[in-house]
């Protein structure tokens, strides 16, 4: 039914730009994202800020290390997970349908295709997605040149750092592969390739609500205190889908969200997120 993406070794790591705190809706005052990649080119108040920051995520991912879930978590978000999975699988099959059909036509087959991510406690588990990309067999000629027509508009475009340009990447996806098509961008960009993961939260791997599931070989990367994002399922939408995928900030520089989410779980702040989701969606700039 699907295939499995192939295992890709993350890209070299290269500088770049750092972003300045921001609060999100639910928990104000959140520090500046902390990732490896961050650039080290920058004053030393702002070294010294990054540090604190950097020190107050190593507590909270220490608390959360020794943190019980709570009964919400234990016994009432896996029911409503389970629930709201059946009906929305239910109510949203004739646009499965319809997609899975544009897949067939733009790709061919197989529609679904199946990522090792890393789950709950770093296990790793097989997420569905809907296929966008075409093997590179199927790469044409004029693909190629869209491609390279899109990558010189950006760096005719680039200032600086650009957070769109590919060299934050860590992953395969950038935004000039010509595999992608243009059914397969229209459909990252709205992230209608991951409607099959309802089917991920119906069998418990994942949860409606919570941090994304990062490829399971990224995380061998991480530092010890990033894996606390692993105390909880991974989610089909999250902080990060809602606050600063549109600001084109990646999911491995966004962690600090995740670990603030998990310390204000709740039913409270998973209806937030579920109820900002679309219009998130809407305002997507196109990150993949």
């Amino acid at each position: 039914m699907y295939e499995h993406a192939p295992r890709t070794q993350p890209a070299e790591r290269s500088a770049g730009s750092g972003d300045a705190a921001s609060a999100h809706p639910l928990m104000p005052d959140v520090a500046a994202p902390v990732h490896p990649t961050a650039s080290t080119a920058t004053p030393a108040a702002d070294h010294d800020g990054r540090d604190v920051a950097h020190h107050a995520l190593r507590q909270l991912a220490d608390a959360l290390a020794e943190r019980t879930p709570t009964a919400y978590e234990r016994a009432v978000k896996p029911v409503v997970d389970l629930v709201l999975a059946v009906i929305l699988l239910v109510v949203l099959s004739p646009l499965l349908a319809l997609i899975a059909l544009a897949v067939l036509v733009a790709v061919g087959r197989p529609v679904l295709i199946g990522q090792e991510r890393a789950g709950r406690d770093g296990e790793p588990f097989t997420m569905l997605k809907f296929r966008t990309m075409r093997h590179d067999r199927r790469v044409q000629r004029d693909d190629r040149r869209r491609a390279e027509r899109r990558r010189r508009r950006r760096l005719r475009g680039a200032v600086g750092n650009d957070r769109r340009s590919g060299d934050r990447r860590v992953t395969h996806k950038t935004l000039d592969d010509p595999r992608h098509t243009r059914t397969g961008l229209l459909l990252r960009k709205l992230s209608l390739d991951e409607l099959p993961q309802l089917c991920n939260v119906i069998i418990g791997d994942m949860s409606l609500v919570g941090p994304r599931p990062e490829l399971a070989h990224l995380t061998e990367q991480f530092e010890p205190w990033q894996h606390a994002r692993h105390r909880v399922r991974p989610g089909i939408t999250g902080l990060w889908q809602t606050t600063k995928r549109a600001d084109g900030l990646l999911l491995h520089e966004c962690i600090d969200l995740d670990l603030h989410d998990i310390a204000e779980l709740s039913a409270r702040t998973d209806l937030a997120i579920l109820l900002r989701t679309p219009a998130a969606l809407l305002r997507n700039k196109g990150v993949i």
